[in-house]
């Protein structure tokens, strides 16, 4: 009995281990296919009612629009703003809405009323008021200005209590303190933040990020807090006076936002580099990224967790929610086939064989590919023919034509394959393998088949123009692909002497360091 043919072995492409999906990658992808609103102008802030159903407060151009998750739709429109609004913020009941604005007021709203009647006014800033913010006791606000200055407001009557001028340059954001009424904290562009008891009249502590600061967040127990300027976000210890903790960041552009999931052990950043970048808060280290189409002004979640709202600098908000149950069954539901009695029937025997009776199993003969067709029975040229001439397997599958090109070498056929070829077919392998000649996958095969081609083809390829343009397109290509290889492995030696001395110096420091104490271990 003949032993049965075995196929043509292809090449696999290695597999991608930065591409698995952990628990982060599968949670932040459940979500919808976005819904896209166009604003009146830059989305400058967002913010989520902390009691349900969680409206969110969308900030744009001179309003401060409330939002339904449930519908995506406006509910209620807050205009009362004669230039451009800032950071419209939610209390912690959801019944009143504080925002500021390029005029240098604060004004307070009822929500409840549709935001038509201004509560309060407050006024004493100089200049635009970026940041407006309730204080955990629901009867302070927080407000901070473009002329430096950070005020604390009695609500009630609409009096300012406190005010500190440290910072010198203009304060873009802030946070308040959940566990404390009276803490504050503030980030600016003159590269500090500071944190401010509003009991005393200078600041607790100042840290420098060494750049103009986007963006603070505070933790909830209020020992730890976050600072975002450039590309870089930095963690700061309250209780060690100002420690820095650890900065990172993998973000191209400047991070303009930050936000916690519900559990806070999540950080959601965005970035003018059009990315929402989800960190890990247990190493800092990013387990999740969301792309939109423009730069990303503002991030927010819901406290369920089930809406993210992302504003844009082009005016564009972006709302996404989480796939529940009944869409995810829906879905299945449409994809599913009919089941009618052919459905049934379909890859079932008519007869259904008992205990007692003999089976004989019938085996069902495997296809071969045309090329494994023409390999078994030794047809070389036909062989490659059906790969080559073949243009969807040429752009979509050279791992394939690679393939049949090593089990020719292995039989020792590929010679016979190339000899006697037209003009035509020649072009056309020659464009294959400047195609493919600078993959790391190809090279080592490729190689030797155009060294074959040259040597069976040499004495006649100067009777075509069109050959020998493409062999010399050939050949400078793989000129560069050497020059770049060169270039390539003198990064590489000027890499390794660089990280010889710094190998060496950590040493020398090491061993000073033990010297030094064991003098001190001797007197």
């Amino acid at each position: 009995m003949a032993a049965s043919y075995k196929k043509a072995p292809v090449l696999q492409a290695p597999t991608d281990i930065g591409g698995q999906f952990t628990r982060d990658t599968v949670y932040w992808q459940e979500l919808e296919f976005p819904v896209t609103i166009k604003e009146f102008g830059a989305v400058s802030h967002i913010e989520f009612s902390p009691t349900e159903p969680h409206h969110f407060a969308v900030t744009s151009a001179s309003r401060v629009q409330l939002y339904s998750p449930q519908t995506n739709q406006v509910l209620k429109g807050i205009s009362r703003f004669k230039d451009t609004a800032y950071c419209g913020s939610f209390r912690s009941d959801g019944k009143l809405i504080v925002a500021g604005g390029e005029e240098g007021l604060i004004r307070l709203f009822d929500t409840s009323h549709g935001g038509r009647s201004i509560l309060r006014t407050f006024r004493g800033h100089e200049g635009a008021v970026h940041v407006s913010k309730f204080c955990s006791d629901n009867l302070h606000i927080m407000s901070c200005s473009d002329d430096n200055t950070v005020k604390y407001w009695d609500m009630a009557s609409e009096s300012e209590v406190s005010s500190f001028d440290e910072h010198k340059d203009y304060i873009r954001t802030g946070a308040v303190s959940t566990t404390s009424k009276d803490l504050l904290l503030t980030g600016s562009y003159d590269h500090t933040a500071k944190l401010f008891d509003v009991r005393t009249e200078s600041s607790l502590l100042t840290v420098n990020h060494e750049q103009p600061i986007d963006a603070v967040l505070m933790f909830p127990n209020s020992n730890m807090f976050l600072t975002a300027g450039g590309t870089l976000i930095k963690v700061w210890d309250v209780l060690s006076g100002g420690r820095l903790l650890a900065t990172f960041g993998s973000h191209h552009k400047t991070v303009t936002s930050l936000c916690f999931n519900s559990t806070n052990d999540r950080l959601l950043a965005g970035s003018l580099d059009r990315h929402v970048k989800i960190y890990d808060l247990t190493n800092y280290k990013t387990v999740h990224s969301l792309s939109y189409p423009g730069a990303v002004l503002s991030v927010a979640v819901s406290p369920n967790e089930k809406t993210i709202a992302v504003g844009m600098a082009d005016g564009m908000l972006s709302i996404q929610h989480r796939k529940t149950e009944s869409t995810q069954n829906e879905k299945a539901i449409k994809t599913k086939k009919s089941k009618n009695y052919r459905y049934f029937l379909k890859n079932k025997p008519a007869y259904q064989p008992t205990q007692d009776d003999l089976v004989v199993q019938h085996d069902r003969r495997e296809r071969l590919a045309k090329y494994d067709r023409h390999l078994k029975k030794f047809e070389y040229s036909k062989a490659l023919d059906a790969v080559l001439s073949d243009k969807i397997m040429r752009s979509k599958s050279p791992d394939v034509v690679v393939s049949v090109f090593q089990e020719l070498i292995r039989r020792e056929g590929l010679k016979i394959a190339i000899s006697g070829r037209d003009e035509k077919w020649l072009q056309l392998l020659l464009s294959f393998l400047y195609k493919h000649i600078t993959n790391g996958r190809f090279i080592n095969t490729l190689l030797d088949v155009t060294s074959l081609v040259i040597e069976i083809y040499l004495l006649v390829v100067s009777q075509s123009p069109e050959l020998v343009t493409q062999f010399e397109r050939l050949q400078n290509k793989i000129d560069n692909e050497l020059k770049y290889q060169e270039n390539m492995l003198e990064v590489m030696g000027v890499l390794d002497v660089i990280f010889a001395s710094s190998a060496s110096d950590t040493v020398a420091i090491d061993t000073v360091a033990e010297n030094n104490t064991s003098e001190i271990t001797v007197r």
